[in-house]
């Protein structure tokens, strides 16, 4: 059982409000409800604060949490795009009906919450200003105290603002494109530390950084999509380098151009073609492939290439 709480609030009665956090809602519901190929993933609930008469209170927020995270779940995932709060006693989810900062939900109630699921693995994803706050206790401690099988992955730091660009958090636009694929592993598998390598490395060291916290022995996977192999052509990476350092001799009867092609050559290396272009493999003192094999040079794996080696060797995948 994947179960997710989706909270998207732009509807303030007494603070400024917000624009673009409904819209993130939908676009997280929507990426996480189904795998690429169509196949159910999380069963997701929605909850967005959009006026006066559709507010979210920091009570119902905090009931729709507690439910959230009361069952024993595979993975019980939280996300909130809104307005957060920031003081010396802690941090805060800020809800519809706030006067003050801290008359929202508190960030450390959130965590007390999470950290007594019985879930197998549970994940708090927050959208929000000072969101890097979650799981300290105060502003004074630089540790954070998470269950096993807890993860945190946060826009900004507990000093920061969350980014708002064209109508969308920047931190909920690199989620996204993250869950669809940009943060995939060659076996269409993406995980929160692929999600946050993304975000990381998407964002300057002058922009707001994303926080990520966790206490996990192996990560889950939150989403499946198309690999850019398929995993027989993939598993075959053994066969044609039986000793992992070993180069793969090449000659012109592999290119299917040559004068005297040999078809099992041509098919080897159309499959040593679809690995260069995934850098598991690369030519020996050739520009391209091409060059290599009418040069009579060689190809060799890449340090990727020799990761999913071992991987296949092992039969970890």
């Amino acid at each position: 059982m994947r179960k997710a709480l989706v909270v998207g609030i732009d509807y303030y009665e007494n603070i400024k409000p917000l624009h673009g956090c409904v819209n993130d809602a939908y676009a997280i519901k929507a990426v996480l409800d189904r795998h690429s190929d169509g196949t159910k993933n999380f069963d997701a609930i929605i909850e967005i604060a959009t006026g006066p008469k559709a507010t979210i209170e920091r009570k119902e927020l905090k009931n729709k949490v507690e439910e959230l995270f009361k069952d024993k779940s595979d993975i019980a995932l939280f996300y909130f795009s809104g307005h957060g709060y920031v003081e010396s006693t802690g941090g805060y989810l800020i809800t519809s009906e706030c006067k003050d900062g801290d008359d929202g939900l508190s960030m450390n109630d959130l965590l007390e919450i999470a950290n007594s699921s019985p879930a197998r693995n549970k994940i708090i994803i927050l959208d929000c200003c000072h969101s890097g706050m979650v799981g300290k206790t105060s502003q004074k401690e630089d540790k954070s105290i998470l269950s096993e099988g807890l993860t945190i992955l946060t826009a900004s730091s507990e000093t920061q603002y969350a980014i708002e660009e064209n109508g969308s958090g920047v931190f909920t636009t690199l989620f996204i494109d993250a869950m669809n694929g940009s943060a995939s592993n060659l076996v269409g598998d993406i995980t929160p530390g692929s999600i946050y390598a993304h975000i990381d490395q998407s964002l300057g060291s002058w922009e707001q950084r994303p926080i990520f916290k966790t206490n996990v022995t192996t990560f889950t996977t939150l989403r499946k999509v198309q690999p850019p192999i398929s995993l027989l052509d993939l598993k075959r990476l053994t066969e044609l380098f039986p000793i992992k350092g070993q180069d793969f001799k090449l000659d012109p009867s592999f290119e299917p151009e040559s004068d005297n092609p040999n078809d099992e050559n041509v098919a080897k290396f159309k499959l040593l073609q679809k690995y260069n272009r995934i850098n598991l493999v690369v030519p020996v003192d050739a520009e391209h492939m091409y060059f290599a094999a009418m040069e009579n040079k060689s190809c060799k794996l890449t340090i990727l290439g020799e990761h999913y080696w071992n991987l296949i060797s092992k039969d970890r995948i």
